[in-house]
This record gives C-alpha cells, sequence and structure tokens, in this order.
C-alpha cells in the first residue's frame, strides 16, 4: 500500500489568478425575448462569429431599470451562439443576486480611467535664425516654332559629326561637342552649349545669324563663309 504525505498531496496543483480574455456583452433591454432577436439579426451573416468565447454581461446600461432580467433566457441565448457566459457586473444588488442565482459570477465594475495630469507646456524659445538665401533669376527663352523650312535636331552631337539644313534653318536642342559642326542656309538657333562650329547662310545669305543660348561657340555667319559656300 502506498503512502501519500501531505507534502506530496499539496504538489498535485496550485491556485493562482488568471486574467481571461472575455467578449463583454453590454445589455440596453430587460427583455430577454428581443435580445434574443436582436442577437440571432446581429450573427445572421457570420454564422461563425463567435467560437464559444467567454462572455461578460455588463448591466450598467440597464442597472436602474423596474423590470427583472430573466438570467435564464439570457444565459440560454447566448450559449445557443457559441458563447459561455460567465459573470455580470454593473448591475443593481438585486440583479446581481439574480445573477447569481442563474450561476453567472459577480465580475468587479471596470476601474475608472486615470486622466494624467498634463504636463506644463514649456514656452517656446524664440532664436532669430538668419539664412543665406540664394536668389535665381529665371529667365524665358523663347523657343520658335519649327516650320516647313526649319530642320530641329534634338540629339547631342558627338565630334566628327555634321548637320547641314539645305535651304531652310537649323535649330539644335541638344549640345553640340567639339569637333561636331552645324550648318544651315538659314539661321541658326543653338539653345544648347555650342562647343562645335556653326555656319549660318551657308549659301551666301547675308541676313542669317548663329544665336546660341551657350559659351564658348564657334560660329560663322554668311559674310565669313560667304567665299565658302556648300556644293549644292
Amino acid at each position: 500500500m502506498a503512502l501519500t504525505t501531505a507534502a506530496q498531496s499539496r504538489t498535485s496543483f496550485d491556485l493562482k489568478s488568471a486574467s481571461l480574455p472575455v467578449v463583454a456583452v453590454v445589455l440596453k433591454t430587460t427583455d430577454a425575448a428581443q435580445f434574443a432577436a436582436d442577437l440571432a439579426d446581429r450573427v445572421a451573416d457570420a454564422p461563425g462569429f463567435f467560437d464559444f468565447d467567454p462572455v461578460l454581461i455588463d448591466l450598467a446600461a440597464v442597472k436602474d431599470a423596474e423590470d427583472p432580467i430573466d438570467f435564464a433566457a439570457l444565459v440560454a441565448t447566448l450559449r445557443s451562439h457559441s458563447t459561455l457566459p460567465v459573470a455580470v457586473r454593473g448591475g443593481s444588488a438585486a440583479q446581481m443576486e439574480a445573477a447569481r442565482a442563474a450561476g453567472l459570477a459577480a465580475a468587479p465594475d471596470a476601474a475608472p480611467v486615470r486622466v494624467a495630469e498634463a504636463a506644463p507646456v514649456a514656452e517656446p524659445e524664440v532664436r532669430e535664425v538668419i539664412r543665406e538665401v540664394e536668389v535665381v533669376r529665371e529667365v524665358q527663352v523663347e523657343v520658335p516654332v519649327a516650320g516647313p523650312g526649319t530642320v530641329v535636331i534634338d540629339k547631342p552631337l558627338r565630334s566628327g559629326q555634321q548637320v547641314y539644313a539645305r535651304g531652310a534653318d537649323l535649330v539644335v536642342m541638344a549640345v553640340v561637342s567639339f569637333g561636331a559642326e552645324v550648318i544651315a542656309d538659314g539661321n541658326i538657333h543653338v539653345y544648347a552649349p555650342l562647343r562645335g562650329r556653326a555656319i549660318a547662310g551657308a549659301r551666301g545669305n547675308t541676313e542669317a545669324s548663329c544665336r546660341t543660348t551657350g559659351a564658348g561657340a564657334r560660329r560663322r555667319n554668311s559674310r565669313r563663309a560667304a567665299g565658302r559656300g556648300r556644293a549644292g
């Protein structure tokens, strides 16, 4: 026959406090039938809304109601929707007593929320900040619209490349590198760095001109190129 000492018998279980999450059902009516109908409507579109969740019935909203509450009917309704009613809180003395008679535990009322005192707001420190501001002047450049007698180049010209606008003006929208050459029988407009050579009025048009927004340009007009011309 095995002998069990008092010390061994005390090790078969322990008693500890525990906190469990519960679903709080805030009751707003004392009519158990009305509650059952409303709950059925609420979960009609989600049959698996509850999964045997423990439920706490909150009576604070009906604490001053004169009609008694049928807790047995409430418990039966909640259990039919896969919940486990375990406790009540917030009711009057009579309501709490009736709930205990129906097998529900009395839970403590929700603790009041303590509002922390607002920390004093520090006055902002005013400092004088001086910043250097770079002023950028925007210069609007009017780009002529290409007409039937205009050739437009929008890609960079590398060294050794040459563009000739025969019988037309020439508009260049990209860089002209060293060693590249742009030639036109009419005017030349370069809206990018012009590092190569530009010849306007190649066939002797003395009114032709070469204009550029870039620096370091090597350009000629028809006066300098009159004796040069270009072979037709």
